[in-house]
């Protein structure tokens, strides 16, 4: 939940938290983002109105990694300004003031849709098998430990195969959109992967790198699943 006043995000702490939902509170758009990368909601609620970052851009720069819903709250109620949010990026558009009962119905709604919509994505190959429902990765059989920021650099490479993927993007996907020149954090977690997974990792066969411009990762065509990013 991403809202700046008080009252609301104690009402809505109240009122979520009893229905047994989990509440990640945020005050301004640097916040939203930071805690977005870090704690990997279901849902977001996103008001228009915050200091900093915009809901707005907000929800585009979320967007950009993330397939779960995003209701935004506002006190702007003109269609061009429900227009705006939901081309932001937003799956809902709910105005202030509103009844707790409808913004709960639009939650269940939206949870409901996106579990719906596709299952959990899984690949396997002979050797190497990862559940991102789960967080699970295993070779040969044997479960191997990844760290967070290992296992979302591998789903990010991984939900696109054969894509090369830029080391600028992969840094501000995974550590947040405030990154952009460290991309030697992306090369140091590459190597640490290539390590874990790879059966030589100085000559990799799934991670591969495209030189001056970042990663791929190099599906075999004898892989099922269905790790594909929708269109």
């Amino acid at each position: 939940m991403v809202d700046d006043e008080p009252q609301i995000r104690r009402v809505l702490r109240t009122t979520l938290c009893n229905a047994g939902y989990t509440l990640i509170e945020a005050k301004n758009g640097h916040d939203a983002l930071e805690l977005f990368c870090r704690e990997h909601p279901d849902l977001i609620l996103l008001d228009v109105n915050i200091p900093g970052l915009s809901g707005l851009e907000v929800c585009r720069k979320i967007r950009v990694s993330f397939e779960g819903p995003i209701i935004m709250l506002s006190v702007r109620d003109a269609v061009r300004d429900r227009i705006e949010g939901l081309d932001s990026g937003a799956n809902d558009y709910l105005v202030k003031p509103f009844a707790m009962e409808e913004l709960q119905a639009r939650i269940r709604a939206a949870l409901r849709d996106s579990r719906l919509e596709k299952p959990a994505p899984r690949v396997e190959t002979p050797d190497l098998t990862v559940d991102f429902g789960a967080r699970l990765v295993t070779v040969l059989d044997a479960r191997i430990h990844l760290t967070p920021k290992e296992f979302d650099v591998l789903r990010v490479l991984m939900l696109e195969p054969g894509k090369v993927i830029a080391s600028r993007r992969i840094l501000q996907v995974v550590w947040g959109p405030e990154y952009g020149d460290e991309t030697e954090k992306v090369h140091v977690v590459i190597g640490q992967l290539r390590k874990k997974i790879e059966k030589d990792p100085a000559v990799p066969r799934y991670i591969i790198t495209e030189p001056w411009i970042g990663y791929k990762f190099q599906l075999p065509h004898y892989a099922t699943g269905t790790a594909r990013r929708k269109s």
